[in-house]
């Protein structure tokens, strides 16, 4: 289609019939509905006028103005075809033909793959399993779970470019650790061709000089990226609850939901279990407004029954439940998980080196082990003072960090150590036990207590 021109727009001020293309704040627009004043004075006739964005990063937008008031609004009168100034050859033709029809994808043929020729990345057989699921799948809940290193932002993205193809998305929010948002930025960009924007405070700036203070920053652009910690609290998460209808409906508000790292919003287990992080309370907040839900981990089970099928449960309360063993069989749809050790090529030999764990024995001296057997009877000590008065829980915090303090360092311990002592001595009398105190320490503990940003930093520090 030809471009629009200046000779195309009329500039005076006709009023728009509904159905037509118009420019306003440097937009366009469809005029949706004209409602004309009923005044009759001297002052000149006015229109209201309702208009529908058909801009990529904000399809759908509604907006009402004062037509005859509004500044630099145009009608588009007609933006016509280019003119024909030559005929292709046969050849050209039939490869054109051959073009719309292998890249007009169905739903029903869900035999024929896109995205993999669409993309600019070497992709292994392997990577090809979640795809494969996801076009069989009417509500895309899959749970990613392979090795570190095995591609899984690949695996996503082949995901991600195939709903789009098949219409089956438009709209598609990534929630991660704020150390990956440019990496997922910049490869969905190089290797699917994907624009993604990442919200953040900074966008949201600028977001609202361009569009007004009332833009909402999670209906700006299809095709977002956001820091799970950035997300679960303060402005970001008060412009999701603007946005998200009051009850959950049909179609969903938005399509697809990525969540990357997932382990980080599963539900704390043991003591912490009921209470729920604030990670966890955004997810349950917006799962239920996106049809389909795409969690990444190489971690999924961290050993907790219940922390791994509250994990579930985000991604598919249909099919689990929080605290009841999943059924195999129904498991088995929706989790994905393959290791390194586990991968051969076709001729059945290792597709990753054999990687081989070994311990390595720390001897300590009688004079170590001496202080290790004294720290441990001086916490039972504490321990049983404090059950007595119900502090168990704070004073069971303090043991574990001088027993840490002691295996970093014989000075770290040191100065952790005449600091308590100190705070014992200088204390003037036992408290009573304060439940508020235990709660508010609890929760101190569970934010403070993150997990590693990345499944590949836990992969470094353990090699």
């Amino acid at each position: 289609m030809g471009n629009v021109t200046n000779d195309n727009i009329q500039t005076y001020r006709a009023r728009p019939e509904p159905g037509q293309l118009v420019e306003v704040r440097r937009r366009q627009w469809v005029v949706v509905e004209v409602t004309s004043s009923k005044l009759t004075l001297n002052s000149a006739l006015q229109n209201a006028v309702t208009l529908s964005s058909i801009d990529e990063d904000g399809l759908g937008e509604e907006l009402e103005v004062i037509w005859e008031i509004e500044p630099g609004a145009q009608i588009i009168e007609r933006a016509g075809l280019p003119s024909i100034t030559g005929q292709d050859d046969s050849d050209t033709l039939e490869a054109f033909l051959d073009a719309v029809r292998w890249g007009a994808a169905t739903n029903a043929d869900r035999g024929f793959l896109q995205a993999p020729f669409r993309s600019g990345v070497s992709i292994q057989d392997f990577q090809l399993d979640p795809l494969v699921r996801a076009i069989d799948m009417a509500r895309v809940n899959l749970l990613i779970a392979d090795d570190v290193g095995l591609g899984k932002t690949i695996e996503a993205g082949l995901v991600i470019q195939e709903m789009l193809l098949r219409h089956r998305a438009r709209t598609v929010l990534i929630v991660c650790p704020a150390s990956l948002q440019e990496k997922w930025r910049v490869e969905m960009l190089e290797k699917f061709g994907l624009e993604f924007r990442i919200v953040d405070t900074g966008y949201i700036k600028r977001l609202r000089r361009e569009r007004g203070i009332h833009a909402n920053p999670w209906t700006s652009h299809p095709r977002l990226i956001a820091s799970m910690d950035w997300v679960k609290s303060g402005e970001g998460l008060r412009a999701m609850r603007d946005v998200l209808p009051a009850h959950t409906s049909y179609p969903r508000k938005f399509d697809m939901l990525v969540v990357d790292e997932a382990h980080n919003i599963a539900p704390a287990a043991g003591a912490n279990y009921a209470l729920e992080s604030q990670r966890t309370r955004f997810i349950r907040l917006i799962s239920p407004h996106f049809q389909h839900r795409l969690f990444l981990t190489a971690t999924p089970h961290n050993g907790y029954t219940e922390s791994f099928t509250s994990l579930l449960e985000l991604l598919d309360d249909q099919r689990f439940a929080r605290n009841i063993l999943p059924d195999e069989k129904q498991l088995s749809q929706v989790m994905i998980r393959r290791l390194k050790s586990d991968l051969v090529d076709a001729q059945g030999k290792p597709l990753y080196a054999q990687r081989k764990l070994q311990a390595l024995l720390a001897l300590y001296s009688a004079q170590e082990r001496a202080i290790h057997q004294k720290l441990n009877a001086f916490c039972a000590s504490r321990e049983q003072d404090a059950v007595k008065v119900g502090n168990a829980f704070g004073t069971s915090f303090v043991n574990q960090l001088l027993k840490k303090r002691l295996f970093s360092s014989p000075a770290a311990f040191a100065s952790t150590f005449e600091k308590h002592i100190a705070t014992l001595a200088n204390g003037s009398k036992r408290k009573e036990k304060d439940a508020m105190a235990d709660r508010i320490l609890r929760k101190a503990i569970l934010r403070v207590e993150e997990d590693y940003a990345n499944d590949q930093e836990v992969e470094n520090a353990q090699s």
